[in-house]
């Protein structure tokens, strides 16, 4: 019999996901269920209610939330660049007035960073960075077997450094940021560059020979059928990625970097040149011990997953 149920939901900007896990043993989901995500404040809260409602029998002893943005450690949802009309709303004070179990609530990758520390792919390291792929970037710090937060909650936005000033604008409204060279929106900018100067002919084959409709996942099923074209844009790519992963092991100095999000499901065409890379560009390689850079385990879920295990934390 489950010793402890606990509820883990993932607010996204497309989805919301939550599970159940048991306390004693996070690597078994026991059950999920999706929803998309609605637009307005309360429609989301609502949304947030009513998967946790579809998941929980009664038996359910806490719940834990996800969500993409900078939450404050009052679990206020400043700002949410996906969610932008949730800014400053008061997330876990809303849904714990409508719940009589502990609410906890923090950022979606931090969530994700401690699902894989504690049920993933960093299972025995301390200190941890994961950084997640996908239309942009996020990050999650675990530091001495905690979650590091920073003084107001908002650590670990790791794709809004600076990696070009002269770069493309982000939405934030600043030039260059990391994530607009190493997510799944830079790999897409990158490769209708290179279909525009004639290269990269099969992924744009693949894309219906629309100029425009080029993609990562065009480059990335390109690759997985051997087109040199691709490859090589995705070892191209790899060094922005392997860029902004070596300035944080420089800083941070972690026992090791899980990369997760939608574009680790490339696999070696993308993770292979990326440890390359980063060997030569983080400080002081051959002076220091290797920090391995491997795959998440948990995929989608493991926002959701870290997020029920969040009460662990404040324990």
């Amino acid at each position: 019999m489950p010793s402890e149920l606990l509820a883990g939901v993932d607010v996204g900007g497309t989805k919301i996901l939550g599970v159940i896990v048991d306390r004693a043993d996070p690597t078994q989901v026991l059950a999920e269920h999706k929803v998309p995500t609605p637009h307005g404040a309360e429609a989301v809260l609502g949304a947030i209610m009513d998967v946790v409602k579809a998941l929980d029998d009664g038996s359910v002893q806490s719940l834990g939330v996800g969500i993409a943005g900078l939450v404050d450690r009052n679990g206020v949802l400043r700002v949410g660049p996906n969610l932008p009309q949730m800014h400053d709303t008061p997330v876990l004070e809303s849904l714990a007035g409508r719940l009589d179990i502990p609410v906890a609530v923090d950022n979606d990758a931090t969530c994700a960073a401690w699902g894989e520390h504690l049920a993933g792919a960093a299972r025995g390291f301390a200190d941890i960075i994961l950084v997640t792929l996908g239309t942009g970037i996020g990050a999650g710090i675990v530091d001495a077997g905690g979650i590091d937060h920073g003084a107001h909650g908002f650590a670990g936005e790791a794709g809004h450094m600076v990696v070009d000033p002269t770069g493309p604008l982000c939405p934030c409204g600043r030039r260059g940021c990391w994530e607009r060279m190493a997510s799944g929106s830079g790999l897409g900018r990158l490769a209708r560059d290179a279909a525009e100067a004639g290269r990269l002919g099969r992924a744009l084959e693949l894309a219906h020979d629309d100029l425009m409709a080029v993609r990562g996942e065009h480059v990335a099923l390109a690759a997985a059928e051997g087109d040199a074209e691709a490859r090589e844009l995705l070892r191209s790519f790899a060094w922005w990625v392997a860029m902004g992963l070596a300035n944080l092991v420089t800083l941070l100095d972690p026992g090791v970097v899980v990369i997760g999000g939608g574009l680790v499901e490339i696999g070696d065409p993308l993770i292979d040149p990326t440890r390359e890379h980063y060997r030569n560009l983080v400080m002081a390689q051959d002076q220091r011990p290797d920090v391995e850079i491997v795959a998440a385990q948990l995929g989608e879920r493991a926002g959701a997953i870290g997020a029920a295990l969040l009460h662990r934390q404040r324990a």
